[in-house]
């Protein structure tokens, strides 16, 4: 069944921050602003319409495998949050996934002008943790950031993912969206890593 789950965690410091299934008629606006940028190229939508990608996440939202989540700070849109099943998605060519795998790209807002925002990513991928983990009860988060995204590489590794192996994403090629062929560097975070106390391995 599509996920339901929602989320709300505060965090020392930073804000308030939310996890929502994200509707494709209400945030189509920001999100079609985020995944244009040619930062977001491996998202596939560069060239795409509001309205086409509008139509990418109403068909998303009728999967089972495949999820999209609007991530806010205080309010205010921070970050699209999509997870999938790794089993029914290319990375899971590239490894041998396990029962309880949970797959997470993340796409944060674009910085301000000034570009500044520590604690930034950090805050948001221990929500994100809490989330996947604990509220949809996963095993093992697996990312897929490009091999040369070391900035992104070293953010997950700070944050207790374990480094995994490079790999190469096959490319795909549908009507709507294009995925060109991805190196990547794989990393994941187990339950017991992430949150020891709730497991009972402190």
């Amino acid at each position: 069944m599509p996920e339901t789950a929602r989320h709300e965690q505060r965090i020392p410091d930073y804000g308030t921050v939310a996890i929502r299934p994200l509707d494709p008629t209400t945030d189509s606006r920001v999100i079609h602003a985020w995944v244009s940028q040619e930062r977001a190229a491996f998202w596939g939508m560069t060239n795409l319409t509001e309205a086409q990608v509008a139509e990418i996440y109403a068909h998303m939202a009728t999967l089972d495998t495949h999820h999209a989540h609007l991530v806010t700070k205080d309010g205010e849109p921070a970050a699209l949050l999509q997870t999938y099943d790794p089993a029914a998605d290319r990375v899971g060519e590239c490894y041998e996934v396990r029962p309880g795998d949970i797959g997470v790209h993340l796409l944060l807002a674009p910085a301000a002008p000034n570009g500044h925002r520590p604690g930034w990513t950090s805050a948001l991928l221990t929500a994100v943790a809490e989330y996947v983990l604990l509220v949809l009860e996963r095993d093992r988060v697996v990312v897929d950031p490009d091999v040369r995204n070391t900035k992104a590489i070293t953010r997950f590794e700070r944050q207790g993912f374990a480094p995994g192996p490079e790999v190469v994403l096959p490319e795909i090629d549908l009507p709507d969206v294009y995925l060109p062929e991805k190196r990547a560097r794989l990393a994941f975070l187990t339950r017991e890593t992430a949150f020891p106390e709730a497991t009972g391995t402190v």
